[in-house]
Order: C-alpha cells, then sequence, then structure tokens
C-alpha cells in the first residue's frame, strides 16, 4: 500500500542511464531557476518606497533613480554570474567558487548563507503567495480565509515538495505555465500602462483607505538612500540559482545556462523598471490601511477591476507561491556539493527514485514548514530575516572569481576582474547596509545561524575524517587468527521460535552456547525451567534475578563479564524473534529485540544475529 501511494504520488522510478532525457531545455529552465527572481518584481518596488515614506511624500521621486541603479547593479551580478557559469560548467554556485578560491572557511560561509536563504525563500514566498490569495478572497467577498493562511501555506509546501520529487523536468513543465503567465501579465501591464499614460495621461490610485503621507519625515540623506536601495536589492535574490544548476542543462550545458542567465535578467529588468515607472506616474504607494500590494494598485489603475486585474493578481500569487520552486532546485544540489565534500551527511548525495535529490527536497520543506508555522505564515515577520545571506554569498563569489582571474590568469582576465570586482564592492556594500538596517529586526538571528552551521558542517567534515582514517587499511595490520565462538541465546519464553535460534547457536559454536533468561516473575520462571528442561537441546541455562525488573541492565552486566572469558573468541548474541504475519500487528508487541539491539550496537566485540520466525496468516 505504501509502495502503491508512493508511485502514485511521486511516479515510477528512472533508470539512471535515462538521466539525460531529464535534462531541461532553455525555455524550462527558465521557469524552474527564474521564478524566485522573477516573483521578486511584486514587491521590490513596494520595499523602496516603503523606505522612501519615512521621509514623506518629497522622497518618493528618488525610487526612479534607486531603481535605475539597481537596475545596473542586476547587469554587474548577472555579467559576473556568466563569467562563473564558463568557468564552471558542472555548476559554480557561492560554495564551490568561493571554498575552491578563498578557501575552506568562505565557502562554508556562503554554503551556511545559501542554505538559510533557501529556506527563507520557501518559507516568505509561500506567505507571501497566501497573503495575495487571502487578500483577492476578502475583495470576493471570503475575509475568513485568513484565518486559514497557516493551512494553505502547508498545503503549497507539500504540494511543491512532491512537485520536485517528481523529477526536474517533470516539476519544469508543471511551473512553466504559471511563471509566463506572469510574465505576460506585467509586460502587458507595463507596456498598457506606458501607452495609456503617454497618450491619455497618467490618473493616481484611488485608494478605498488613503494612506497618511506626509509631506516631509526624515531628512532625505546618503543613509536614507542606500537604505531604499538595499531594500530594493531584494531583486537580485535567486539570481545565483542557474550557476548553480548548469549540470540540469541540455548539452552544451554552459552555453544554454548563459543564454537563459541573459533572458532572465533582461525579462526582470524590464518588468522592475517597469513597475517602478508606474507606481511613479500613478502614485500607487504601500497602503498600511488597506494592505493592497503596489503591484495590485497598478493594475487596478491601468484595467480597472475586471477580468485582466483578476489574471494578474491570481498570476501573482501563483508566481509568489512558484518562486519556492528554485530553492527546491538549488537547496538539494547545494546540499549534495556539501554532502560530496563530507560537510553534510552523506544521505543527501543520493538520488532518489525520480533521480532528483529526495533528501534535500524533503529537508528543505520541513524547514520552511517550521518557519511557517512558527511566524504563522507571516511574509513582512520573516522579511527581514530575507536577503541578508544571499548577499553575503554574492559578494564571497565575486571575490573568488577576482581571486580565480588572479591566479589562472586567463584570456580576458582584466575585464574580469574588473566586472567581479565591482560586483563585489557593490554586494558587499548592500550586505552591510542590510545588516545594519534589518539587525534589530531580525537579520540579527541569520548573522548568528551562518557561524553555527559552518561549526556543523566542521564537525561533521571531523567525524567523516575521523572515521576513514580508522577505517583505513594503510596502516591496519592482519587480525589474529578466531580460534573459538562463543554464542549467548537470549530467551524470553519457551516456544517455536526459540529452537531454530538455539540450533543457529549450536551450529555456530557446537560447545560454547549457553542460554540466557532474566527472571521478571519468580512463577513464571517456576514453569519456564520446567519446560525448558524438555525443550533445551542439551543447552545450559542462566537465569539472571532482576529484583528492580529491569530487563537491559543485567543482560548487559552478564554479556560483559562473559565476554571477558576469553581473549581469542568472538561473542555472538543470538536473538530468537517471532515475526507477525501484518504489519499493524507488531504494534501489539513490545520491541524487546530492538531496544536489546541498540543496547549492543554500542558495545565493542560483539556480534547480534536475529534468527526471525515467521508467523502465517
Amino acid at each position: 500500500m505504501v509502495t502503491q501511494l508512493k508511485r502514485f504520488l511521486v511516479g515510477e522510478p528512472i533508470a539512471t542511464e535515462h538521466q539525460h532525457n531529464e535534462r531541461l531545455s532553455k525555455v524550462t529552465a527558465l521557469a524552474v531557476f527564474s521564478s524566485d527572481a522573477l516573483s521578486s518584481v511584486a514587491y521590490a518596488t513596494e520595499a523602496i518606497l516603503a523606505v522612501l515614506l519615512l521621509a514623506g511624500s518629497v522622497a518618493l521621486g528618488l525610487s526612479l533613480p534607486i531603481a535605475v541603479g539597481i537596475a545596473l547593479l542586476l547587469m554587474v551580478v548577472a555579467f559576473s554570474y556568466r563569467q562563473t557559469i564558463r568557468a564552471y560548467p558542472k555548476g559554480g554556485g557561492g560554495y564551490i567558487v568561493a571554498r575552491e578560491n578563498l578557501g575552506d572557511t568562505p565557502g562554508l560561509v556562503a554554503a551556511g548563507a545559501l542554505l538559510i536563504d533557501y529556506v527563507l525563500t520557501v518559507a516568505v514566498s509561500i506567505s507571501a503567495g497566501v497573503a495575495a490569495i487571502t487578500s483577492l478572497a476578502g475583495n470576493w467577498g471570503y475575509p475568513g480565509l485568513k484565518e486559514y493562511a497557516v493551512e494553505l501555506a502547508l498545503f503549497f509546501i507539500l504540494l511543491v515538495s512532491l512537485a520536485n520529487l517528481r523529477g526536474v523536468k517533470e516539476s519544469g513543465a508543471i511551473f512553466a505555465v504559471p511563471t509566463y503567465a506572469f510574465i505576460l501579465g506585467m509586460l502587458a501591464m507595463i507596456s498598457y500602462g506606458l501607452v495609456s499614460d503617454w497618450i491619455f495621461g497618467s490618473t493616481p490610485v484611488t485608494h478605498a483607505h488613503a494612506p497618511e503621507i506626509p509631506l516631509t519625515g526624515e531628512a532625505v540623506g546618503l543613509w536614507l538612500v542606500l537604505r531604499a536601495f538595499a531594500a530594493g536589492c531584494t531583486a537580485l535574490t535567486g539570481i545565483e540559482a542557474i550557476s548553480d544548476g548548469v549540470p540540469a542543462f541540455r548539452q552544451p550545458e554552459s552555453k544554454n545556462a548563459s543564454a537563459t542567465l541573459t533572458w532572465m535578467v533582461g525579462v526582470l529588468t524590464l518588468m522592475f523598471l517597469g513597475i517602478t515607472w508606474l507606481a511613479h506616474a500613478h502614485n500607487a504607494v504601500p497602503n498600511e490601511f488597506t494592505h493592497e500590494t503596489v503591484v495590485s494598485q497598478i493594475a487596478r489603475s491601468v484595467f480597472g477591476d475586471g477580468s485582466i486585474y483578476f489574471f494578474i493578481q491570481i498570476a501573482t500569487a501563483l508566481i509568489l507561491v512558484l518562486a519556492a520552486n528554485t530553492a527546491y532546485a538549488d537547496f538539494p544540489r547545494l546540499a549534495s556539493f556539501l554532502s560530496r565534500d563530507r560537510f553534510l551527511p552523506r544521505q543527501f548525495s543520493s538520488r532518489g527514485d525520480r533521480l532528483v535529490f529526495s533528501n534535500g527536497i524533503l529537508a528543505l520543506g520541513v524547514f520552511s514548514a517550521l518557519l511557517v508555522i512558527f511566524f504563522q505564515a507571516n511574509e513582512i515577520a520573516l522579511l527581514p530575516l530575507y536577503a541578508v545571506g544571499v548577499f553575503i554569498s554574492f559578494t564571497l563569489s565575486q571575490s573568488g572569481m577576482v581571486r580565480r582571474h588572479l591566479r589562472i590568469k586567463e584570456e580576458g582576465w582584466r575585464k574580469g576582474i574588473a566586472i567581479n570586482g565591482l560586483g563585489a564592492f557593490l554586494t558587499a556594500v548592500v550586505m552591510v547596509v542590510l545588516a545594519v538596517t534589518k539587525f534589530t529586526h531580525g537579520a540579527w538571528v541569520v548573522l548568528l545561524l551562518i557561524p553555527l552551521l559552518v561549526l556543523m558542517f566542521r564537525a561533521i567534515h571531523a567525524h567523516y575524517k575521523n572515521v576513514s582514517e580508522q577505517l583505513s587499511l594503510e596502516k591496519a595490520c592482519k587480525p589474529a587468527p578466531l580460534r573459538r565462538h562463543t554464542a549467548v541465546v537470549l530467551v524470553s519464553g519457551m516456544h517455536k521460535g526459540v529452537l531454530p535460534a538455539l540450533r543457529y547457536a549450536q551450529a555456530i559454536a557446537s560447545d560454547n552456547v549457553t542460554a540466557v533468561y532474566v527472571n521478571l516473575d519468580p512463577d513464571v520462571t517456576v514453569r519456564f525451567k520446567e519446560r525448558w528442561q524438555e525443550w533445551c537441546c542439551g543447552v545450559p541455562l542462566v537465569v539472571l534475578d532482576s529484583p528492580y525488573r529491569s530487563l537491559l541492565s543485567p543482560l548487559l552486566k552478564f554479556i560483559d563479564e562473559y565476554d571477558r572469558r576469553y581473549s581469542d573468541d568472538v561473542l555472538t548474541v543470538v536473538l530468537p524473534e517471532f515475526v507477525p504475519a501484518h504489519w499493524w500487528e507488531h504494534l501489539l508487541h513490545n520491541q524487546t529485540g530492538l531496544l536489546i539491539k541498540t543496547a549492543l550496537l554500542f558495545r565493542k566485540g560483539k556480534v547480534v544475529t536475529s534468527v526471525p520466525y515467521h508467523l502465517e496468516r
């Protein structure tokens, strides 16, 4: 039943030799790797305006030059990652670039920052998408849906997780339609809005409850501009995704990945600048009373409340939900790189039935679900934690590329240094501003978690290194021959399941078998001894007293003492176990055998063997 359910949800397994069929075309890859970056235009302009409002309406005009500055930074970072794609055709995210060129610690910092940011991407995008859906439902007369925001967010996380477990190619096909619907809706709104404003002039947005915007507020200075610039740089989140996922593209991988990155940046820049321009032209600003998004205000002002507005809102909600898919494409792959380098458990490097890193997908789903529950699907509470990590990764990745140019000095290395150096400087400035402005609002959590993750990575690496050294045959001596076998059979009663265990023990240690029974009830023990004399097959019995009714303590003490009798033997503990015919029948029996095996697993020099006796239906 479990297998059938898995096949229904995930699909039939894919053979390893068919892995090349799971590669992505540029069209599908744009939907898989760009949903996070493209969705950011839904809130990047609003983030800029929210900061500028602190200085009053006189500062709102700065949104345009700030957006142009962000667009230029976007292009610089994009050109930098094109170089990264060419230099690392097997995948060169911030972790690989920083570790190879700057050392282990910078690489692990970049990895930790990205892992945190991917989890936050899922939690923020899903929560924002749910907020868009509940807001639309409220406008259509269903305000009570907002009370189920957490349940809706968890449902969408489950949905996206299952889609990704079905495989990269299949999940890309599923998510392509909403992604391109969002692009079509945004470009249509921008094109129609610009033409309409040029011909008929722009009209200010109307509000059911107008926001209170003072004429002046904080002084308009460099720090305020930097804060607005840093807030708008959320438009850059997800731009590194393609460089992480180069191996997922069809051949030639690097060429296709570079082309897809160029497409993504072009569309992203056009939408971001267009929305910012329309927000300025129509006086769209964040409204703390109605909580209507800036994009919604622009769409309503351009198209009215009709079907096109409804289409744009639905497409925006879907792209916000599906922005999580970029994290699902990159988190498991980054975790597999760390696992390959022995900084994460080895399970993360294994591909599942559908040739995806299933354990990474499941881990991302669980962590993001916990965040959604803790923050009650409130994207506003999650946003201060967002984007700090990705700019740390940006900075380290660009710095690593500068070091690589200086080290290799390939053709065009001076141009590469100029581009990557400028990108590293600008992203470092944004990183510092984000860390300072968002520190007291929650960014301190991310800045604390990153070094803790680095310590965890190093502890895991030290464990694997220790295991490798202890298992290595380089300094190993040939083991001394074993002169005898000693078998101890643990019995809890006299029944059919004990007899095969006794025969097995006599087969491996014919002259050195002992049965052990723990006396938990004197009356039961007397009856057991009587039956033992009849069925014991000549095996001596040792009865251990347990005045405090403990089973494990006397057993473990006896086994340790018994093992010390000989230094040239191997002690085998034999466990007779009967196996019920149905899985649910296991719930009706205690798991004593499992407890004993677990306890003996951590004791040196003992071999534990289970002899099962299968019950019939």
